[in-house]
Protein backbone atom coordinates (compact mmCIF):
# COMPACT_ATOMS: atom_id res chain seq x y z
CA UNK A 1 0.00 0.00 0.00
CA UNK A 2 1.52 3.26 -1.07
CA UNK A 3 0.79 6.20 1.50
CA UNK A 4 -1.09 9.44 0.28
CA UNK A 5 1.51 12.33 -0.30
CA UNK A 6 1.31 15.19 2.06
CA UNK A 7 2.39 18.66 0.79
CA UNK A 8 5.72 17.69 1.96
CA UNK A 9 6.48 14.18 0.73
CA UNK A 10 6.16 15.91 -3.27
CA UNK A 11 9.68 16.35 -2.42
CA UNK A 12 10.30 12.90 -2.89
CA UNK A 13 7.81 12.44 -6.36
CA UNK A 14 11.11 11.77 -8.12
CA UNK A 15 13.09 9.91 -6.03
CA UNK A 16 14.19 6.87 -6.88
CA UNK A 17 12.21 3.77 -4.88
CA UNK A 18 13.82 0.39 -3.92
CA UNK A 19 12.15 -2.53 -2.20
CA UNK A 20 13.33 -3.89 1.08
CA UNK A 21 12.97 -7.28 2.43
CA UNK A 22 11.84 -7.72 6.11
CA UNK A 23 14.76 -7.88 8.46
CA UNK A 24 17.31 -5.84 5.96
CA UNK A 25 18.80 -3.61 7.86
CA UNK A 26 18.40 0.05 6.00
CA UNK A 27 21.25 2.23 8.19
CA UNK A 28 23.41 1.10 11.51
CA UNK A 29 24.06 3.47 14.25
CA UNK A 30 26.68 5.87 14.00
CA UNK A 31 26.92 5.65 10.15
CA UNK A 32 27.02 8.70 8.42
CA UNK A 33 23.79 10.65 7.30
CA UNK A 34 23.89 10.91 3.70
CA UNK A 35 20.57 10.41 2.28
CA UNK A 36 17.22 10.71 3.72
CA UNK A 37 14.50 8.33 3.41
CA UNK A 38 10.64 7.91 3.14
CA UNK A 39 9.10 4.80 4.36
CA UNK A 40 6.49 4.05 0.90
CA UNK A 41 5.24 1.09 1.95
CA UNK A 42 5.71 -1.13 4.78
CA UNK A 43 7.47 -0.77 8.46
CA UNK A 44 10.72 0.08 9.69
CA UNK A 45 11.73 0.16 13.30
CA UNK A 46 14.22 2.35 14.68
CA UNK A 47 16.02 0.15 17.36
CA UNK A 48 19.21 0.71 19.61
CA UNK A 49 20.85 -2.50 21.59
CA UNK A 50 20.85 -2.96 25.00
CA UNK A 51 24.13 -3.66 26.91
CA UNK A 52 22.42 -7.11 27.08
CA UNK A 53 22.37 -7.26 23.07
CA UNK A 54 18.67 -6.74 22.63
CA UNK A 55 16.63 -4.50 20.72
CA UNK A 56 15.21 -1.27 22.14
CA UNK A 57 12.69 -0.24 19.80
CA UNK A 58 12.02 3.49 19.42
CA UNK A 59 9.82 3.92 16.85
CA UNK A 60 7.85 1.81 14.10
CA UNK A 61 7.66 3.90 11.14
CA UNK A 62 4.84 3.16 8.82
CA UNK A 63 4.16 4.29 5.32
CA UNK A 64 4.35 7.98 4.81
CA UNK A 65 6.84 8.56 7.68
CA UNK A 66 10.03 10.27 6.86
CA UNK A 67 12.96 7.69 8.42
CA UNK A 68 14.89 8.80 11.36
CA UNK A 69 13.97 12.55 10.56
CA UNK A 70 15.93 12.83 14.39
CA UNK A 71 19.31 12.63 12.60
CA UNK A 72 18.72 14.96 9.36
CA UNK A 73 20.46 17.22 11.22
CA UNK A 74 23.16 14.77 12.54
CA UNK A 75 26.58 13.53 11.02
CA UNK A 76 25.28 10.36 12.25
CA UNK A 77 22.43 8.06 12.79
CA UNK A 78 21.49 7.51 16.78
CA UNK A 79 20.05 4.22 15.65
CA UNK A 80 19.41 1.48 13.74
CA UNK A 81 16.56 0.56 10.45
CA UNK A 82 15.60 -2.38 10.34
CA UNK A 83 12.35 -3.39 8.29
CA UNK A 84 10.07 -5.17 9.84
CA UNK A 85 7.56 -5.93 6.93
CA UNK A 86 8.69 -5.55 3.30
CA UNK A 87 8.98 -2.20 2.60
CA UNK A 88 9.35 0.46 -0.02
CA UNK A 89 11.88 3.08 0.45
CA UNK A 90 12.57 6.33 -1.36
CA UNK A 91 15.86 7.77 -1.14
CA UNK A 92 17.33 11.42 -1.73
CA UNK A 93 20.73 12.52 -0.91
CA UNK A 94 20.07 14.54 2.07
CA UNK A 95 21.90 17.90 0.66
CA UNK A 96 19.14 17.94 -2.06
CA UNK A 97 16.46 17.18 0.48
CA UNK A 98 17.59 19.85 2.35
CA UNK A 99 17.96 22.70 -0.74
CA UNK A 100 14.24 21.28 -1.62
CA UNK A 101 12.67 22.40 1.26
CA UNK A 102 14.42 25.38 1.34
CA UNK A 103 13.15 26.17 -2.14
CA UNK A 104 9.46 25.16 -0.99
CA UNK A 105 8.41 27.38 2.25
CA UNK A 106 4.97 25.10 2.06
CA UNK A 107 6.90 22.29 1.75
CA UNK A 108 8.90 23.21 5.10
CA UNK A 109 6.03 24.22 6.75
CA UNK A 110 4.00 20.90 6.58
CA UNK A 111 7.19 19.27 7.76
CA UNK A 112 7.09 21.38 10.72
CA UNK A 113 3.32 20.82 11.08
CA UNK A 114 4.40 17.11 10.55
CA UNK A 115 7.02 17.22 13.48
CA UNK A 116 5.24 19.28 15.98
CA UNK A 117 2.20 16.76 16.38
CA UNK A 118 4.61 14.06 16.53
CA UNK A 119 6.56 15.53 19.40
CA UNK A 120 3.28 16.44 21.13
CA UNK A 121 2.18 12.74 20.69
CA UNK A 122 5.38 11.80 22.33
CA UNK A 123 4.83 13.90 25.24
CA UNK A 124 1.71 12.17 25.61
CA UNK A 125 2.75 8.76 25.52
CA UNK A 126 5.23 9.77 28.66
CA UNK A 127 3.14 10.81 30.79
CA UNK A 128 0.29 7.91 29.71
CA UNK A 129 3.67 5.75 30.47
CA UNK A 130 4.36 7.25 34.22
CA UNK A 131 1.08 6.29 34.98
CA UNK A 132 0.79 3.22 36.97
CA UNK A 133 -2.63 1.82 36.74
CA UNK A 134 -3.49 0.13 33.88
CA UNK A 135 -6.92 1.01 33.52
CA UNK A 136 -5.53 4.68 33.99
CA UNK A 137 -3.14 4.15 30.64
CA UNK A 138 -6.09 3.47 29.03
CA UNK A 139 -8.89 6.02 29.80
CA UNK A 140 -5.78 8.62 28.73
CA UNK A 141 -5.66 6.94 25.48
CA UNK A 142 -8.73 6.32 24.93
CA UNK A 143 -9.33 9.82 25.62
CA UNK A 144 -7.02 11.12 23.55
CA UNK A 145 -7.25 9.01 20.81
CA UNK A 146 -10.86 7.74 20.70
CA UNK A 147 -11.48 3.78 20.07
CA UNK A 148 -8.98 2.44 17.56
CA UNK A 149 -10.52 0.46 14.43
CA UNK A 150 -11.10 -2.84 14.50
CA UNK A 151 -8.14 -4.98 14.93
CA UNK A 152 -6.10 -1.75 16.34
CA UNK A 153 -5.71 -2.75 20.19
CA UNK A 154 -2.89 -4.42 19.77
CA UNK A 155 -1.34 -1.35 18.53
CA UNK A 156 -2.64 0.67 21.85
CA UNK A 157 -1.45 -2.02 24.00
CA UNK A 158 1.91 -1.29 22.60
CA UNK A 159 1.58 2.55 22.99
CA UNK A 160 0.57 2.38 26.63
CA UNK A 161 3.40 -0.41 27.44
CA UNK A 162 1.15 -3.19 28.63
CA UNK A 163 0.97 -6.75 26.98
CA UNK A 164 -1.93 -7.43 24.36
CA UNK A 165 -3.45 -10.25 27.47
CA UNK A 166 -2.51 -7.32 29.78
CA UNK A 167 -5.08 -4.95 27.94
CA UNK A 168 -7.38 -7.78 27.00
CA UNK A 169 -8.31 -8.40 30.45
CA UNK A 170 -8.77 -4.98 31.53
CA UNK A 171 -11.59 -4.37 28.25
CA UNK A 172 -13.13 -7.40 29.05
CA UNK A 173 -13.43 -6.39 33.35
CA UNK A 174 -14.76 -3.16 32.05
CA UNK A 175 -17.76 -5.09 29.94
CA UNK A 176 -18.23 -7.42 32.51
CA UNK A 177 -18.70 -4.02 35.21
CA UNK A 178 -21.24 -2.81 32.55
CA UNK A 179 -18.78 0.61 32.59
CA UNK A 180 -18.21 0.01 28.63
CA UNK A 181 -14.87 1.29 27.56
CA UNK A 182 -14.50 4.31 30.00
CA UNK A 183 -14.15 4.56 33.85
Amino acid sequence: MIAIMSDWQTIFEDAPVRPHDAGTTLFIQGAPVTHILLLRSGSVALERHLPSGDPFVLHVAEAGDLLADASLFAEAYHCDGVVWTNAAVASMPKERFLRRLRDAPEAMMALLARASHEVQGQRARVEILRLKRLGDRLDVWLELHGHPKAGGWIRVAEAIGVSPPALYRELARRRTVGDGMHR
